[in-house]
């Protein structure tokens, strides 16, 4: 898929943290087709408020080339309010503040530069709230 269809695509989501809920209650975030846990194609678009828990997280000390000059750099996983998961980079916060429960703020920065095409992906990130 070209760069451009791709970020055209991921706009809901990594702009406007977009999601879907599914009659069973099950959150997806990004875009699921079929809810797993019934097999429906139903559901509303939901926005997330933004906030959530760590459910777990590693320091990258030795990243792809795309991240090579952020490392070392945290990511973790993380369950949003509502009850999305999904898989977010750490800012604004020191590693000795990022714990396994820890509250988090999902906030808009730049998450990296695509080469030979130039665009610049922005999306959500994750600060801890202390």
């Amino acid at each position: 898929m070209a760069n451009s269809q791709r970020y055209t695509r991921e706009i809901p989501h990594r702009y406007r943290l977009e999601a879907q809920k599914f009659p069973s209650g099950f959150v997806s975030l990004p875009r699921r087709l079929v809810d797993p846990i019934s097999g429906k194609k139903e559901f509303e678009k939901i926005k997330l408020a933004g906030f959530g828990t760590i459910l777990t997280y590693t320091i990258i000390h030795v990243a792809s080339d795309h991240f090579k000059f952020q490392t070392p750099f945290a990511v973790a996983i993380i369950e949003t309010d509502e009850g999305a998961r999904l898989t977010a980079m750490i800012t604004d916060t020191k590693f000795e503040d990022i714990k396994i429960g820890a509250k988090v703020e999902l906030v808009f920065r730049k998450i990296m530069e695509e080469g030979a095409s130039g665009i610049i992906n922005y999306g959500y990130k994750a600060k801890v709230i202390v």
